[in-house]
């Protein structure tokens, strides 16, 4: 499992981006990514989620709020 910090969150859309700890890596995650649908995601939250590659790269899934 790989942690990180929310470096952008557009609520409205449901869609963001995560800077994995120790690397230069973003990913992409969606709001269907997150295991608590019903958790609100916004940017410096610390977070944890496995990295599952998707059509256009790198995606969060299984995001859970630390």
């Amino acid at each position: 499992m790989a942690t990180g910090k929310v470096k952008f969150f557009n609520d409205s859309k449901g869609y963001g981006f995560i800077k994995v700890d120790g690397s230069e890596q973003e990913v992409f995650v969606h709001v269907t990514g997150l295991i608590n649908k019903s958790e609100r995601l916004k940017e410096g939250d610390s977070v944890s989620f496995e990295i599952s590659e998707g059509k256009k790269g790198a995606n969060a899934i299984d995001v859970r709020k630390e």
